[in-house]
């Protein structure tokens, strides 16, 4: 399994081709809204866009707030945006509706598409109103069949909303679009699979609701909709001399040649997102490394022979010479699949867990604010978690801080 895991790993190509350059839409001190409707509300691919900031931008003071409802629809989603975007302080929202609006399907009627292009219009005035950079994207997919799906009354109706959305000075994320690409690979792969329990998919037994990872397709699709950047360092090293020949996204210092390989102390402005154990698994479907984690090393004039990568004396991965040569992507490398691989992987793994306690208190405090706000004490209780959450938005961005990693590449023994 170990030895099965490290191939998969190394296997991982580095993307050449040049990444899109638009700057990435989030700010230091924006506050994000995400509205939408159940797949909004199941609070999935929304920790991961806030996971994804606080790991690539540990510096940036954002926040993240979560505005879905089951149910919901953009014209009815005008109503409570006082209370759910505009009172939590947003300063920018995505909007995330459709599949209701034309009730699953199953009310696609000229009507509805109007009320929910009247509700998009609505959502996008009043936020330009109160100065708040809005987002409009179509919705998450469902499970119908790709092709169909492309030319049916869903994408065409959320098709007018984008071009309603950039005609108003919106911006716009096409969700739908972006997951299908997913979508195909796994139909395809599934083809080949006739065991129907074997088969992925990235919806619940509903076709509509997404599983996890559905959610994570959709987080990946509205990231590079945001202009997420895929680079996050990258570092060239000279193994005969000991010397740095170029690096990006990092500094180096303490850069020497050893005995038996070359060592170097980096230290990054950001870090790559990992979500666990095994996630890696996911990414024969979803292009998370090249995408959005291209964490590079390239070791150049090593002899050849196979080569031990540690950070912090932690072993990442083997690989040999010629291999380093071309260049490695460690960000989700691990030597035990059971465990995170390099220093950068356990603190994702720990920012992950304070983005779960995070969102657990949200979840708490709306609970306690529809069911139980005749508590006598509801005021000193609402403070608390108040203060509760502002301690953990510290601690995530302590934990995801990176910090310098001595790296060693030694021949194997």
């Amino acid at each position: 399994m170990k030895t099965w895991f490290l191939l998969l790993c190394l296997a991982i190509p580095i993307s050449r081709t040049p990444l899109r350059t638009g700057e990435f839409a989030l700010r230091d001190g924006d506050t994000v809204a995400f509205l939408g409707d159940s797949i909004t509300a199941a609070r999935g691919y929304t920790k991961i866009v806030e996971h994804y900031c606080l790991m690539r931008f540990p510096e940036r003071r954002m926040r993240f707030v979560n505005a879905g409802k089951g149910g919901g629809t953009a014209s009815g989603a005008v109503a409570r945006l006082e209370h759910d975007v505009f009172k939590k302080g947003a300063t920018v929202l995505t909007v995330a509706f459709g599949i209701n609006d034309i009730g699953w399907g199953m009310k696609a009627t000229p009507e509805n598409r109007q009320r929910y292009l009247d509700g998009i219009r609505a959502i996008i005035e009043a936020c330009q109103a109160k100065k708040i950079r809005v987002f409009i994207c179509s919705p998450a997919i469902t499970a119908e069949a790709p092709d169909s799906a492309e030319t049916g009354f869903l994408q065409k109706m959320t098709d007018e909303g984008l071009t309603l959305a950039r005609s108003s000075g919106a911006g716009t994320i096409d969700l739908q679009r972006g997951m299908r690409e997913v979508q195909r690979r796994i139909l395809e792969a599934n083809a080949s699979e006739t065991n129907i329990a074997k088969r992925t998919r990235l919806h619940v037994d509903d076709g509509v609701h997404l599983n996890d990872l559905g959610q994570l397709t959709m987080a990946f699709a509205m990231l590079k909709g945001l202009d997420a950047p895929g680079d996050i360092s990258a570092v060239t090293i000279d193994a005969a001399r000991g010397q740095v020949l170029s690096s990006s996204g990092c500094s180096i210092s303490r850069a020497s040649r050893l005995p038996d390989g070359v060592a170097f102390t980096r230290l990054d402005r950001g870090l790559p997102l990992n979500l666990g154990i095994l996630s890696s698994l996911n990414y024969r479907w979803i292009p998370l490394p090249e995408g959005l984690n291209q964490y590079l090393l390239t070791i150049t004039n090593l002899p050849p022979g196979e080569y031990e990568i540690r950070a912090e004396g932690r072993l990442v991965s083997q690989a040999t010479a010629e291999a380093c040569a071309r260049g490695l992507n460690l960000s989700s490398m691990t030597a035990d699949p059971w465990e995170p691989g390099g220093p950068w992987d356990a603190q994702s793994d720990i920012v992950k867990e304070l983005v779960d306690a995070r969102d657990k208190l949200w979840m708490s405090a709306v609970l306690r604010t529809a069911y139980n706000a005749d508590h006598p004490r509801f005021n000193r209780l609402d403070q608390h978690l108040r203060d509760l959450d502002d301690r953990l938005v510290l601690e995530q961005r302590a934990q995801a801080k990176p910090y310098p990693y001595r790296f060693e590449i030694r021949r194997k023994p």
